[in-house]
């Protein structure tokens, strides 16, 4: 990525890892499971040729951001709270906040739990989800039985060992499954006896938006890290219910934008959240389904996330 330089910063007690760009209004990119900062190339350069700093953090327990080995180090407060670490650690008061899969959770409860410190919030793939009478793991359990995949997760060592075998086969796996290319929806229930990768074809081959570069930055980005850091966002997810109790069916106030694709299989199963996102986000400014595009929006979609967000963050500075 031309223009885009990586140094180490200080955040939440962690040495973390940012790809930055740019000079102007922060604008932070938070990515999503199996993910890392690289996942934002198409954004970063576009949005600081627009007169954005964009800074890309590789978050806890990814790429070669520190992985605390304590689980109970992965809750959503202490990822609310490296993003603000971040934000001190740029002697910045405010930015935009962007995030992607598990990094639209962040995003959305980092501008619900520190609204002065956040202009605005835009959410790729996942909408806000608000704090529930019973946790995420609990009630998608109960919707799918003990095989759905989050469930699986559970379990240390178990999924980190089957994701680590074969890298290079598990992202074309991944990131083929979840695009708007694969011919259906992956299944999120694993057969009995087998692992999560078995509900996720290879097709040997790498998508048509994604290149054999991009596929070996993922594999050494992870055989470097690891999958366990990644993994323990889902084992804390019980843990992270019980400490938002305050945030009970709180809305969030601060601007938003919700960005997802038309054909992402997340999108089937939290259609009545996308459709609640109004009386969820006060200030909603748009909810924008990618026709054709799976989950992985801003690398299968790159132009027409970056026009949305560009539209969104120059609404952000019009309002001000």
């Amino acid at each position: 990525m031309s223009g885009v330089t990586h140094r180490f910063v200080s955040s939440n007690g962690l040495r973390m890892h940012i790809a930055e760009a740019g000079s102007g209004p922060l604008v932070v990119l938070l990515h999503g499971f199996l993910n890392f900062s690289y996942s934002w190339r198409h954004q970063m350069e576009a949005l600081a040729d627009a007169g954005y700093h964009v800074v890309a953090p590789d978050l806890r327990g990814y790429g070669r951001t520190d992985r605390p080995r304590d689980i109970g180090q992965y809750t959503q407060l202490h990822l609310v709270g490296d993003v603000i670490g971040l934000l001190d650690a740029l002697h910045e008061e405010q930015a935009a906040v962007v995030g992607h899969d598990w990094g639209s959770m962040i995003a959305w409860s980092t501008a619900l739990l520190r609204p002065d410190r956040v202009s605005g919030v835009a959410g790729l793939s996942v909408p806000y989800v608000p704090r529930a009478r019973q946790s995420l793991l609990t009630a998608m359990r109960s919707r799918f039985g003990d095989r759905y995949y989050m469930q699986y997760f559970q379990e240390p060592g178990t999924a980190d060992a089957e994701l680590a075998r074969d890298v290079a086969a598990t992202f074309r796996s991944v990131l083929y499954s979840g695009s708007g290319d694969a011919p259906a929806p992956w299944d999120p229930v694993i057969p009995a006896g087998g692992g999560w990768l078995d509900v996720l074809p290879d097709p040997g081959i790498v998508p048509p938006w994604l290149t054999e570069a991009d596929l070996a930055a993922y594999v050494e980005a992870f055989e470097h890290s690891g999958f366990t850091g990644a993994l323990n966002w889902y084992r804390i997810l019980d843990s992270s219910w019980e400490l938002m109790g305050a945030w009970q069916d709180a809305t969030i106030h601060v601007p938003g934008l919700f960005i997802y694709g038309a054909e992402d299989s997340f999108a089937l199963y939290a259609a009545q959240l996308i459709d609640a996102l109004p009386g969820l986000v006060a200030d909603l400014r748009g909810s924008l389904a990618l026709p054709g595009c799976g989950h992985w929006v801003q690398q299968e979609r790159p132009a027409e996330v970056n026009l949305a967000l560009l539209e969104f963050l120059k609404g952000l500075a019009d309002h001000r």
